[in-house]
């Protein structure tokens, strides 16, 4: 985790396109402007591609997907790899119908991602491998590590798989993050929103692990920090103070920091 990369975002502000869902659209904003980017969320293909052109980094999340919205997606992903613009993929809910399977599957066989992001029910579901879940959320438990390393081989991308501990493969190799705290799962957006973030540091120079493991362990820091606020108890509390803390720097938060990045 380097400063010198959030330093870098806080620098020149990346645009990050937004093709995400409308749940969390406000607090993905939100986030990200607290972060140090700064948000877009053109979703009609009329406009998607050409707004794509003046971004520096795209974020494709599935969260409530409609079948008008894939060839926006398709398109805005492969207008994004032509120009070399990183884009991350979240594939919120892939596992939970045959629409939302199909419709993973159309932009991934068609966009090449330089991130795929999610919890381990939907990055096992990605790499066949079998996983329980509910709704969006993962409720099994395996080796969330190999899903990580077959998601990477199998899309020949990075891969971050988040939990309890969070395991990000980049080619053969894996790292682990251990910040967060639990009240991230008790907000709507709590996974979205990483990705958001990821996508701001991947816009700034330095390695892809560097950057990818930055934008995860901060995130967990700033939340560990959030909650552990006099002010917050509860999930209520607890989001504004996690708003405020990603417009932090790492050494404000350095009280309880630890992981393997």
């Amino acid at each position: 985790m380097e400063q010198k990369i959030l330093d870098q975002v806080r620098a020149h502000t990346p645009l990050i396109h937004h093709l995400t869902n409308q749940v969390v659209m406000n607090f993905s904003a939100n986030g990200l402007l607290s972060f140090g980017g700064t948000p877009i969320m053109a979703k009609y293909i009329e406009s998607a591609p050409e707004i794509t052109t003046k971004s520096n980094a795209v974020l494709l999340n599935m969260g409530t997907l409609t079948r008008i919205d894939i060839e926006t997606y398709v398109k805005t992903g492969q207008t994004a790899n032509e120009l070399g613009i990183p884009v991350v993929f979240d594939p919120v809910g892939i596992a939970g119908s045959v629409f939302n399977k199909e419709a993973g599957k159309t932009i991934l066989d068609n966009v090449k991602m330089d991130v795929i992001k999610g919890n381990a029910g939907e990055m096992a579901y990605l790499a066949d491998i079998p996983w329980q879940t509910r709704g969006v959320d993962a409720i099994g438990s395996g080796d969330a590590e190999k899903v990580a390393l077959t998601v990477a081989k199998k899309y020949g991308t990075a891969a971050v798989v988040t939990g309890e501990i969070d395991y990000i493969a980049v080619g053969k190799d894996t790292f682990k993050n251990r910040t967060g705290h639990p009240l991230l799962e008790k907000i709507t957006g709590g996974g979205c929103l990483l990705g958001s973030i990821i996508a701001a540091c991947l816009t700034v120079k330095a390695d892809t692990i560097k950057k990818i493991g930055t934008a995860v362990a901060f995130y967990g820091l700033a939340a560990q920090h959030a909650a552990n606020h006099p002010q917050v108890h509860g999930p209520g509390t607890f989001l504004p103070y996690f708003i405020d803390a990603l417009s932090y720097d790492i050494l404000d938060m350095k009280e309880g920091f630890s992981n393997d990045i």
